[in-house]
């Protein structure tokens, strides 16, 4: 378990740079879709705090939510290939980062069904992203594979660090990643990051 720990943590110090909104040099396919959500320090913040905000609320959302998630966002990202158009893509995947680091954070507890539906709002944001900026040479259900994959993963590491909730110390830690999380959501919606 360190050593996911230590990837999931590794993957929130990529640079701002990296922000996988632009598309270029993608080449398509199933690597492609693993490596997209990977490249957005935006998608990685959020995608991680699903996984421990889940870890935090302890079972059954600790697998709702991050079932819940690559469900809803999948049909986002139908909508993005189908060019549908939703409005304010960027701000949503920046304001799911702030409030789901400030649901770890503050350890907000609300029911679950309310837990799944504010991911599920937010899901739609980052596969609105992830279709609108499909490659066109991309296989489209490899492509889907990939960056759902890439999700689930990255949910699981915001699980494996969640597991630290368990103890008094890992509590504190926990809620300090979600305050992280929270405060670069800030700085991606204020455009500083």
């Amino acid at each position: 378990m360190p050593r996911f720990a230590l990837l999931a943590a590794a993957l929130l110090l990529l640079p701002p740079a990296a922000l996988a909104h632009d598309g270029a040099g993608v080449a398509g396919g199933f690597a492609s879709g693993v490596l997209h959500p990977l490249m957005g320090p935006d998608h990685v913040a959020a995608m991680v705090a699903v996984g421990l905000w889940g870890a935090v609320l302890g079972a059954p959302a600790i697998w709702v939510l991050p079932v819940a998630f690559p469900l809803v966002m999948a049909l986002g990202g139908a909508l993005g290939v189908a060019g549908v158009p939703l409005p304010g893509i960027e701000t949503g995947i920046a304001a799911s980062a702030l409030a789901l680091g400030l649901a770890v954070a503050l350890a907000i507890r609300p029911p679950l069904w309310a837990a799944a539906l504010v991911v599920a709002a937010f899901a739609v944001f980052h596969g609105h992203a992830h279709g609108a900026e499909m490659p066109g040479a991309a296989s489209p259900l490899a492509y889907a594979a990939g960056f759902v994959l890439a999700t689930g993963l990255l949910h699981l590491a915001g699980i494996g660090i969640g597991a630290l909730s368990r103890w008094p110390a890992g509590r504190a830690l926990v809620r300090a990643g979600g305050g992280a999380i929270a405060l670069a959501g800030l700085a991606f919606l204020t455009g500083a990051a």
